[in-house]
C-alpha cells in the first residue's frame, strides 16, 4: 500500500512579533551556568564569587528570572510562578 502526503496544504505562518512573544508568561527554561558567564546576564552580580556553578531560570524571551545553587530550587521557583519549564538545546 502506497501513501501520498499532500505537501501543497497551507502551513500556518507566524510573524516575527508573534514568535518573539511565544510562551511569554507561561514558559521558562533552566540553564546551568558558571558565575563568570552570569555576570553579563544578571545586573548587579558584581559581588558573586567567580567559578561557581549555578542554575539560572530564564523567561521564554531570555529575561533572567532567578538564580539558584541547586536545580531543584530553580524548578521550585518556576512552579511557584506557574511557569512550565522546557529544555534548552
Amino acid at each position: 500500500m502506497t501513501r501520498t502526503v499532500d505537501t501543497t496544504a497551507a502551513k500556518p505562518v507566524m510573524s516575527a512579533g508573534e514568535l518573539a512573544h511565544l510562551g511569554e508568561g507561561t514558559v521558562a527554561y533552566l540553564r546551568k551556568m558558571s558565575s563568570d558567564d552570569l555576570r553579563g546576564r544578571f545586573p548587579g552580580l558584581d559581588q558573586i564569587a567567580p567559578g561557581l556553578e549555578l542554575w539560572a531560570l530564564f523567561a521564554a524571551n531570555g529575561q533572567p528570572i532567578l538564580l539558584a545553587d541547586e536545580r531543584d530550587r530553580a524548578l521550585a521557583g518556576a512552579m511557584e510562578n506557574d511557569l512550565t519549564t522546557v529544555a534548552r538545546h
